[in-house]
């Protein structure tokens, strides 16, 4: 919706609103505005586009995840680092049902440009693997699958894993 740097410049106004308000000695206003101001902050390290799809696709609706995602006009000005790595990863789901090799590169791009949160780490490796495995390169698949069991620090992903592994040695 806003730039980010917008985003901070906002923040900034609307704090020193809050500061004014609190000299002038409206003390509910001043703290109000601050939490309003916290909130700009906010969005400046998460992205409002990129949370409104992660919702969709926690919700299996992937056109709506991909409506929202392309409202990110320029995603490389527009978003952080952190940001666009999720821009990517989320680009690369939606990419993995149509085209393969779209879908790789997002999911290369989302881990150099980095992940919060391992258990994403370890799914973009996982889906990685799982396309190097169609693709045929079995070394390449056994490498991000050992990555990925490593990043899976909950367990969550273990079956996903054990099935792959049990289908590299069929190739």
């Amino acid at each position: 919706m806003f730039n980010k740097n917008l985003k901070i410049v906002i923040a900034a106004l609307i704090f020193a609103w809050a500061v004014y308000q609190f000299i002038e000695g409206n003390i509910g206003n001043g703290i109000a505005l601050i939490f309003l101001a916290a909130f700009f902050i906010f969005l400046y390290f998460r992205n409002e586009f990129i949370l409104l799809a992660f919702l969709q696709m926690r919700k299996q609706d992937f056109e709506a995840t991909e409506k929202w995602l392309d409202k990110i006009k320029n995603p490389e000005a527009a978003l952080i680092t952190k940001q666009q790595g999720y821009y990517n990863y989320l680009k690369g789901i939606l990419n993995s049902q149509r085209n393969l090799t779209v879908a790789e590169k997002y999911f290369k791009t989302a881990i150099k440009l980095g992940l919060s949160m391992d258990y994403d780490l370890a799914m973009a490796k996982l889906s990685l693997a799982g396309i190097a495995m169609q693709k045929r390169r079995k070394r390449e698949a056994t490498s991000l699958l050992a990555e990925a069991k490593k990043l899976d620090k909950q367990n969550m992903l273990t079956d996903q894993i054990k099935m792959m592994q049990q289908q590299l040695k069929r190739i």
